[in-house]
């Protein structure tokens, strides 16, 4: 049985280089086949964010690469909604990430999953292995 990888997101976006390593780990682990989820809490949650804009800051903008996710057969993604709620943030102002759900006709559906702090330490206590950024 695979081991279950969970990616725990906790920085911002840019100002350092975890949110970028976080998402290439996460990309370089599922085109291996392996049980990836990944995890938004606190600053990590703007990674998510729509409409993000890197010009002024000269950083490559690398938030679209999100939506290839669900390519890799990443659709475990959860967001504390405790997080979001601090920043001032709903599911609303996230992109709207997506699978395609072979099962089922090949059926969109969302890969964000919105869960409350207890949600999040429950599905953690469930990984093999959990990697923070």
């Amino acid at each position: 049985m695979a081991k279950k990888f969970m990616y725990l997101n906790r920085k911002a976006p840019y100002g350092t280089v975890y949110a970028l390593e976080s998402l290439e780990v996460v990309l370089i682990g599922a085109a291996f086949d392996q049980d990836v989820s990944l995890a938004f809490v606190g600053d990590g949650v703007y990674q998510l964010t729509k409409g993000q804009k890197t010009d002024d800051i000269g950083q490559k903008n690398f938030s679209p690469t999100y939506s290839a996710l669900g390519d890799y057969d990443v659709n475990k993604i959860y967001v504390e909604k405790e997080s979001l709620e601090e920043r001032g943030l709903s599911l609303d102002d996230l992109q709207h990430l997506v699978w395609e759900d072979e099962d089922e006709d090949w059926a969109e559906k969302d890969s964000i999953r919105l869960v409350s702090r207890a949600e999040l330490a429950d599905v953690l206590a469930e990984q093999d292995i959990t990697l923070s950024f």
